[in-house]
């Protein structure tokens, strides 16, 4: 049997690239992202994730300048690799992308690229952790993409806020509780413990 004749939930078992992932539609339950060519399929997120992901992102849509819109788990083609190499979509939580990116991608019918994101939020999640805080900050890092936030909901709610930092992909000074105070890449401040 050829790796051509196998195939998950209906899906072939091959490498495949960002055009072949968005021929894909989308799966039956839970979201589905593509890291270097292979399909990864993740469960939906609990209530929890769930609420603080809303909350978040409509305390943003509250306070971002006209020229940065919010928008929940959207698809980003973070552009590693040329376009009929093996690609890597990934889905954060939250992505703060500029309008005119936003009206472009919902004109031409195309997926958001790591250029359109300024910012990129992950809520982890007890089984997304890694991914989270390794995986994804390197992916985004080497994408581009200028600022990523990682949240945790465990016992206290932090924020751990990454700016990119030249040849060392992110930096960040931590993670924070409370009310946070960000300057970058737009000015809000954050009341941590409301997302719960």
């Amino acid at each position: 049997m050829t790796a051509e004749a196998l195939s998950v939930g209906g899906w072939p078992v091959r490498s495949f690239t960002v055009s072949d992932f968005r021929a894909l539609g989308e799966p039956d339950s839970g979201y589905v992202e593509l890291v270097e060519g292979n399909l990864v399929m993740a469960a939906s997120p609990r209530p929890r994730h769930g609420r603080a992901t809303m909350i978040l992102g409509s305390y943003l849509d509250s306070v971002l300048p006209a020229e940065l819109v919010v928008i929940p788990d959207i698809d980003v083609d973070l552009q590693l690799v040329e376009p009929e190499g093996p690609g890597t979509v990934r889905r954060p939580d939250l992505a703060v992308v500029t309008t005119a990116a936003y009206e472009r991608a919902e004109r031409e019918n195309e997926l958001l690229r790591a250029r359109d994101v300024v910012l990129a939020v992950e809520i982890a999640s007890p089984g997304s952790v890694r991914t989270d805080h390794v995986a994804k900050r390197s992916e985004y890092a080497d994408a581009g993409i200028p600022h990523y936030w990682i949240v945790d909901l465990e016992e206290r709610v932090t924020l751990t806020a990454c700016h990119l930092g030249g040849e060392f992909g992110y930096v960040d000074a931590g993670p924070a509780a409370g009310v946070v105070a960000v300057t970058e890449p737009f000015v809000a401040e954050i009341d941590l413990d409301r997302l719960l």
